[in-house]
C-alpha cells in the first residue's frame, strides 16, 4: 500500500472520515469486493445505496449490507439515480466492461470519488477521456488492478530496486486455467428464475453494446462477447500487463504481437473471445513480454518470472514469491540465498484485494495516494487492447505516441 500522505487533487472539504458509498453492480465480482471492502474497513464506510440490473443481484448486495453494517441501503436498477444524490460522495463500479466509461464520466461529472473495475475501459479512445475527466475532477479515483496492492509484489518491486536481478529484458507470464468439457469457461450459471422482467436488458446495454435481442447468455456470460468485453486480454492479462509495469517501473509497449483462437470449445458454442491466446510485448528500452494463457490445462496456474541478469523473480498465484540467483550472474548474484515468502502465512494476504479497496478508502478520507489511479490504470488497458486489436486484424500493432493510440503494421 501506498504510504500515508495527503491524496491529490482533494480539497479539505470533501475529505470524509466515513465515505457515503453508491454501489454498482453485485454481480459475482461486485459482491465479492463488497464483501472484501467490509473485511478491511467496516467502521470507516458506509454504504447507502446499492445497484444492479437483476433483481435477484440486487436483492443479495442489500441483504448483505443490512447484515453486516445495520443500515438497510436504497435499491435502485438506475446507477444514475445513485449519483444524483448529493449524500453519496463514493461509489463503487463493478459492472460489464462496456460500462465503464459512461457510469465513471457520469460520477466524474457528479463529483463522486470512484473505484472502477479493470480494464479502465472498452476502448483505448474510452480510456483517454476518462482519464482526462478524472485530471480536471479533483476527485479521488482507483483502478481494480488489486496487484499493486499485494504485499509480495511490492517485496518484488523493493527487491528489483535492490539490484537482487540485476538488468531484466524479459518477463514472462502466464494465466492457466481450466474447465470441466461440459462446463467451459466463463459459461457461468445463469439463474433459474432470470428472465427478461427481472433482468433489465436496455440498461445492461447501457446505450453502448449494439441493439441486439434480449439474450440471458450475453447477460450473465457477457465475458465471452466482444460486445462487452476484451476477453483474456483486458480480463486476465491487463493484471499482468500491470504489475510488470509496477515492478520495472514500465509504461507503455512499443508493439504487440497476439495470435491464438477458439480451440477448447468448439461445439454448440457461440463465444466470440478466444480460449488459447499468446501475446509478444516489445518496449523501446530493450524489453520484452512473453504472455500466454490456455483454458484447457491449470498445471502451471497464474504467475510471473522476472528474469534478470542476476536473478529470477517469480510470483506464483498471487500467494507465492520466490528468487533464484542467476548462476551465470556476478560474483555478488550467484552468492545470493534463494527465498520463498508466502502471502498467507508471512502476510495473512490471498491476494491484494483487501489493501487495495482500504488504499481506496484511506485515500477517499485524505490519508493515503491511490496507488492505481486512472492514469496507470490507462496503461495497462491499453496493452490489453493493443493484444485484442493484433488478433483480431491478424497483424501487429505499434503504440503511435504522437496520436496517443495505436495504428496497424
Amino acid at each position: 500500500m501506498a504510504l500515508p500522505v495527503a491524496a491529490p487533487g482533494l480539497a479539505a472539504d470533501r475529505k470524509t472520515d466515513v465515505p457515503n458509498i453508491g454501489w454498482i453492480g453485485v454481480g459475482t465480482r461486485g459482491y465479492w469486493v463488497l464483501q472484501q471492502m467490509y473485511a478491511g474497513n467496516p467502521k470507516t464506510t458506509r454504504v447507502a445505496a446499492i445497484c444492479d440490473t437483476f433483481t435477484d443481484h440486487l436483492n443479495k448486495g442489500v441483504d448483505y449490507v443490512q447484515t453486516k453494517w445495520g443500515n438497510k441501503p436504497d435499491a435502485y436498477t438506475d446507477y444514475r439515480q445513485i449519483l444524483d444524490r448529493k449524500d453519496i460522495d463514493t461509489v463503487f463500479i463493478a459492472t460489464p466492461e462496456h460500462l465503464h466509461y459512461p457510469m465513471f464520466m457520469a460520477a466524474m461529472k457528479a463529483g463522486k470519488n470512484v473505484y472502477v473495475e479493470k480494464p479502465l475501459a472498452h476502448t483505448i479512445e474510452q480510456g483517454a477521456e476518462m482519464v482526462r475527466a478524472w485530471e480536471k475532477a479533483g476527485v479521488v479515483a482507483q483502478v481494480g488492478t488489486q496487484n499493486r496492492s499485494s504485499t509480495l509484489y511490492r517485496r518484488a518491486k523493493e527487491m528489483v530496486a535492490q539490484g537482487m536481478i540485476g538488468d531484466c529484458h524479459f518477463v514472462r507470464a502466464f494465466w492457466y486455467r481450466n474447465s470441466p468439457s461440459d462446463k467451459p469457461a466463463w459459461r457461468y450459471d445463469i439463474p433459474a428464475n432470470a428472465n427478461e422482467s427481472n433482468t433489465d436488458w436496455q440498461r445492461f446495454l447501457g446505450g453502448q453494446a449494439p441493439n441486439r435481442a434480449f439474450s440471458l447468455e450475453r447477460y450473465y456470460q457477457w465475458r465471452l462477447y466482444w460486445d462487452y468485453s476484451g476477453g483474456i486480454s483486458t480480463d486476465l492479462l491487463v493484471h499482468q500487463t500491470d504489475i510488470v509495469n509496477y515492478v520495472l517501473d514500465k509504461k507503455l509497449p512499443q508493439s504487440c504481437m497476439a495470435s491464438g483462437g477458439i480451440y477448447r470449445w468448439t461445439e454448440k458454442d457461440d463465444r466470440d473471445v478466444p480460449d488459447t491466446f499468446s501475446a509478444i510485448y516489445d518496449y523501446a528500452d530493450r524489453f520484452q513480454v512473453n504472455y500466454s494463457s490456455y483454458f484447457g490445462n491449470d498445471h502451471y496456474g497464474y504467475g510471473e518470472q522476472f528474469m534478470g541478469n542476476q536473478g529470477t523473480i517469480e510470483v506464483m498465484n498471487r500467494k507465492d514469491l520466490y528468487f533464484y540467483p542467476e548462476p551465470h550472474g556476478d560474483a555478488v548474484g550467484q552468492k545470493r540465498p534463494e527465498l520463498h515468502l508466502n502471502g498467507p502465512n508471512e502476510f495473512g494476504e490471498a491476494d491484494g484485494l483487501v489493501n487495495h479497496v482500504r488504499n481506496f478508502i484511506e485515500a477517499v478520507r485524505g490519508n493515503e495516494q491511490v496507488i492505481a489511479p486512472p492514469s496507470a490504470g490507462q496503461q495497462a488497458a491499453i496493452s490489453g487492447h493493443m493484444a485484442t486489436l493484433s488478433f483480431r486484424n491478424n497483424r501487429k500493432v505499434f503504440w503511435d505516441t504522437a496520436r496517443n493510440n495505436v495504428r496497424l503494421g
